[in-house]
């Protein structure tokens, strides 16, 4: 089960769960849509994937399931990524 996790892990932009713009990767690393296309050029910092829309949590299901509220907000740092692309 996806954590759905509150923030962008670059910019610490709020992404509750049912944002349209929060972005993961299959490790579930979680980024908004902003930092995905125009900063980190479609690759996850940390582990190389790609990214997907992350999908929304069904209201009613919160309850049962409720999303993650641990923020993990560790900027990238973007000289050293773009050498990992560079490198592909």
């Amino acid at each position: 089960m996806l954590e759905i996790r509150p923030t962008c892990e670059h910019c610490n932009k709020s992404l509750p769960f049912d944002s349209q713009e929060a972005m993961i990767c299959t490790f579930e690393c979680t980024f908004c849509k902003n930092c995905v296309e125009t900063i980190l050029q479609r690759v996850c910092p940390n582990c190389g994937g790609g990214f997907e829309k992350r999908p929304i949590r069904p209201v009613e299901l919160l309850d049962k399931y409720p999303v993650s509220t641990k923020i993990i907000h560790k900027p990238v740092d973007l000289k050293q990524h773009q050498e990992r692309i560079n490198r592909k």
